[in-house]
């Protein structure tokens, strides 16, 4: 079972989300069958490469409220985190774009640390509050993870997977997807937002249900078996 995931590393809600399948997969009996493949998205592309405010001044802005009013709405996110085993502390960190760090996502996709990378990226931002704009900090995540030093500066330093990155976004809109989490299983099933726990779980099983293998035998002729050929 293949399950695609558009998300963003700076979204209180795709990391929320993503503790939620996790903890359904751990539920799942077939879960060692599930493939999760994430795919960019940019909730803010036109956030600086270089930030000159913080993540909340740029909500207080982006919403015409002040910037306590602001924290206070960004705190409504705080108490679905604890649910799910997390603490956000990312109020404060600098607000830039995350087009490099989508990049080196791509590049941990190709050396199949994907997955690392993206927890990885996602801790930075929520739990150590470090900027997604910042090289030193991507780097450090993708070496973390086993990614090579070299080549990732080498990412870093091109356009290199841009591309990609754009092909997720143009997939993500054509699924009609405006925002996210955005699930997309087994190429059939579309989820949107951070869905509590129970519903990925009936999804999982209703998706293994549809597509285990249930064969009609028709007929009972004449065949070759491990005891040889009744001829």
């Amino acid at each position: 079972m293949r399950i695609d995931v558009w998300s963003d590393v700076v979204c209180p809600w795709c990391y929320i989300g993503k503790r939620h399948l996790e903890e359904a997969l751990e539920r799942f009996e077939h879960s060692d069958d599930v493939e999760i493949v994430y795919h960019s998205f940019e909730l803010d592309p036109t956030a600086p490469q270089v930030p000159v405010e913080t993540t909340v001044e740029a909500l207080a802005k982006k919403f015409g409220a002040s910037v306590p009013q602001a924290r206070e709405l960004m705190k409504q996110a705080n108490v679905p985190a604890a649910a799910a085993g997390l603490e956000f502390r990312h109020e404060d960190t600098p607000h830039a774009r995350t087009i490099d760090a989508h990049r080196l996502l791509h590049l941990a996709k190709a050396e199949g640390k994907q997955a690392a990378l993206k927890e990885e990226l996602l801790a930075a931002y929520f739990t150590r509050g470090e900027s997604m704009g910042d090289h030193a900090v991507l780097k450090q995540s993708a070496v973390n993870v086993g990614l090579d030093a070299e080549r990732v500066d080498e990412v870093l330093a091109s356009e290199e997977f841009a591309g990609d990155v754009q092909a997720d976004i143009d997939q993500a809109r054509a699924y009609g997807a405006t925002g996210v989490p955005f699930y997309v299983v087994e190429g059939k099933y579309g989820v949107s937002g951070a869905q509590p726990t129970d519903l990925f779980s009936q999804l999982l099983e209703k998706v293994h249900a549809e597509t285990k293998a249930a064969l009609t035998i028709l007929g009972d002729g004449d065949a070759c078996g491990p005891d040889g050929c009744a001829i």
